[in-house]
């Protein structure tokens, strides 16, 4: 059997048990939910032994930190996972949900309501509680779901998957409600994006390359996820004791995911003595700083910031900081610059904080609040199959509700198009 073959009958597998799932009860999908988090922690041993060789490939093929301690499972992070799920079964299930309805003159009630997307397909890289978190969500939402995760995480992927999959099917859910791909030949990506009779939508979760890979190449409708190059201005009547708690958080608490800071913008009015304030507090909490050439005249303690600095996604533990006039130029060189992902003001003026709030185009605009917190968790969608920086056919941090979409529905009694 060719790869295509393989690939079209997981296709088809996944159809079939689209089908069924749309028709689900939501009691049933939540019990599913709750044993598929009772069975990761029961089965945590398994999961941890493919995590260890997971981590021995990725140090053996020099990954990257970074990319690394994304990849890292222990007993804590597995007991995340597993109430990641539990909170999905709390929330309200969305299928058949009524948006509203009407009567128009003729006599026909018309409503709309939420339905499936049917079968998601998710490519991603290097985090493993991916597996868990787009499992459950897809499953809430009524979809089958097509795991593909890079080579780097396979048999944590592959051990999270095979709990998951064997709880599901146990609680009732159809056969192939969740398969994954267990072959790390990038064949299987390419063969996947051509399945557009039976994918409805692929979401890829992980760098740059990986993204427009999918979006360059896909057949089956795309959403784009992931990429977060995050700003934080700091207006010039900003708490300074706020602005430092708000940036090492942004930038230290966990710099190797799409919503950690990258850049500072200061506005002129404080750079002489917010500047070097801020570089400190950075440098003490092992941040490499890049700055402009303002900024370096005022600490010495940075690197020259190059023009490829300003567009940079780090997911490290590195920011670049640029002193700029005024809000209007912060908020040209965010648009200029940036990925529509998240971006913060930190003021107390009410005028500025509602001119960036409605200004700046990305999907979560913060006025004094960390932008680690753009998540599905925080958010209280449960969990999230990732954060989709474009316009359609969601937008920001995507939950339950965003892996519907919806079918009117209409009732008659006998009436025709004059």
């Amino acid at each position: 059997m060719t790869i295509d073959d393989e690939m079209r009958k997981i296709g088809e597998k996944a159809r079939d048990a689209a089908f069924i799932l749309k028709n689900i009860s939501s009691t049933s999908k939540n019990n599913a939910l709750l044993r598929m988090a009772d069975e990761l922690e029961k089965k945590s041993e398994k999961i941890i032994d493919g995590n260890k060789k997971d981590l021995e490939y990725a140090r053996k093929i020099e990954l990257e930190q970074a990319k690394i301690d994304r990849l890292v499972l222990n007993d804590n992070k597995i007991h995340k996972i597993a109430e990641g799920l539990r909170e999905i079964a709390l929330q309200p299930d969305p299928i058949n949900e009524i948006i509203s309805m009407w009567r128009i003159p003729n006599g026909m009630d018309i409503g709309l309501i939420k339905v499936p997307l049917g079968v998601i397909g998710i490519i991603y890289e290097s985090r493993p509680n991916v597996t868990a978190d787009s499992t459950g969500l897809a499953l809430k939402a009524g979809n089958a779901i097509i795991l593909r995760g890079g080579s780097e995480a396979i048999n944590s992927n592959i051990a999270i998957a095979d709990i998951l999959h064997e709880a599901a099917v146990n609680e009732g859910l159809p056969e192939n409600c969740v398969q994954i791909v267990r072959d790390t030949n990038r064949e299987y990506v390419d063969a996947m994006l051509k399945l557009k009779d039976y994918i409805d939508v692929i979401i890829p979760r992980g760098g740059k390359a990986l993204i427009q890979r999918v979006i360059q190449n896909s057949t089956v409708p795309t959403i784009e996820t992931g990429i977060g190059i995050v700003s934080i201005f700091i207006n010039h009547d900003a708490d300074f004791d706020m602005a430092k708690r708000l940036i090492i958080n942004s930038k230290c608490s966990y710099p190797a995911v799409c919503n950690a800071l990258d850049k500072i913008l200061v506005h002129e009015q404080i750079k002489e003595t917010f500047v070097p304030f801020i570089v400190n507090a950075l440098v003490e909490n092992g941040v490499e700083v890049r700055a402009c050439e303002t900024s370096q005249k005022l600490a010495s303690n940075v690197i020259p910031a190059t023009e490829e600095d300003w567009s940079a996604e780090y997911l490290s533990l590195k920011v670049c900081i640029r002193v700029v006039k005024d809000i209007d130029e912060a908020i040209e060189i965010i648009t200029k610059y940036d990925s529509k992902h998240t971006e913060s003001i930190i003021t107390e003026n009410y005028d500025d904080a509602r001119k960036f709030l409605y200004e700046v185009d990305a999907a979560a605009v913060y006025v004094n609040a960390a932008t680690r917190l753009t998540d599905g968790g925080v958010f209280g969608l449960g969990a999230e199959i990732g954060i989709s920086t474009q316009k359609l056919h969601a937008r920001g941090p995507m939950g339950i509700n965003q892996l519907t979409s919806t079918k009117y529905i209409i009732y008659g009694s006998g009436q025709i198009r004059e």
